[in-house]
């Protein structure tokens, strides 16, 4: 069985998405405005991604800043976009909302996930705003297709979040627990030793991938520099 770890990098477009794979990326995350930390691309966009490369691809769903779904309009636009990505043939999807409490908003969760039946997705860094991470764990515990948190153990970065996620990734397969842990949001090269070694084996990228910045391209070789090293 390997025990490669996983390597995903945000892609906007083709491009991106071409670079990253030939860098050694695993997965792309699918998203627009990183203005606004990542809303939902276009249908024609992920056309165009799935068109250009082989790799698996997990569409974001959402429509605006921050973590609440908004309100009943609101939710209701969400399912139709995600009903309309799976009609273009989208299978994996990242999606994550609060309450107003902090708490996981399963009511739109559930209505999500009767729109994708069948697709496997990530609950994004919603998490690390959450009151109460492990009580959002085990309440979205036995949610169909969740079998991955993108997370930095804290809203401020992994920095701070470091010692939770070593934590977290120590109770795998715990109720709650039994999602793969995908480290993002502030994630550098000199993090990797100790998450490796605490058993963290996914790992997400976005801005490490562009060393021009947001308004330049994902550059092939800075995703085989982490390719290099987190297979090293």
């Amino acid at each position: 069985m390997s025990n490669r770890a996983v390597l995903e990098v945000i892609a906007l477009d083709a491009e991106d998405a071409v670079a990253a794979q030939s860098g050694g990326a695993d997965r792309l995350e699918l998203v627009t405005d990183m203005a606004s930390d990542g809303l939902t691309p276009t249908r024609e966009t992920f056309a165009r991604i799935r068109a250009a490369v082989d790799i698996p691809l997990r569409v974001m769903l959402r429509r605006a800043n921050g973590f609440g779904a908004g309100g009943p309009g609101d939710v209701d636009a969400l399912v139709r976009v995600a009903g309309e990505m799976r009609a273009e043939g989208a299978e994996e999807f990242v999606l994550g909302f609060l309450d107003e409490a902090g708490n996981a908003d399963l009511v739109t969760v559930e209505r999500l996930m009767a729109e994708l039946e069948g697709c496997r997705w990530t609950f994004h860094r919603a998490i690390d705003r959450a009151v109460d991470r492990d009580a959002l764990r085990k309440h979205l515990a036995d949610m169909p297709g969740l079998d991955t948190y993108l997370t930095a153990g804290s809203a401020a970065g992994v920095d701070d979040g470091l010692p939770t996620l070593l934590a977290e990734a120590a109770r795998r397969g715990e109720p709650g627990y039994e999602a793969q842990i995908l480290v993002g949001g502030g994630l550098r090269l000199d993090h990797l030793p100790a998450l490796r070694s605490g058993g963290v084996d996914a790992f997400h990228i976005g801005g490490a991938a562009r060393p021009g910045g947001w308004s330049a391209g994902v550059e092939a070789g800075a995703v085989r520099g982490w390719r290099e090293a987190l297979d090293a």
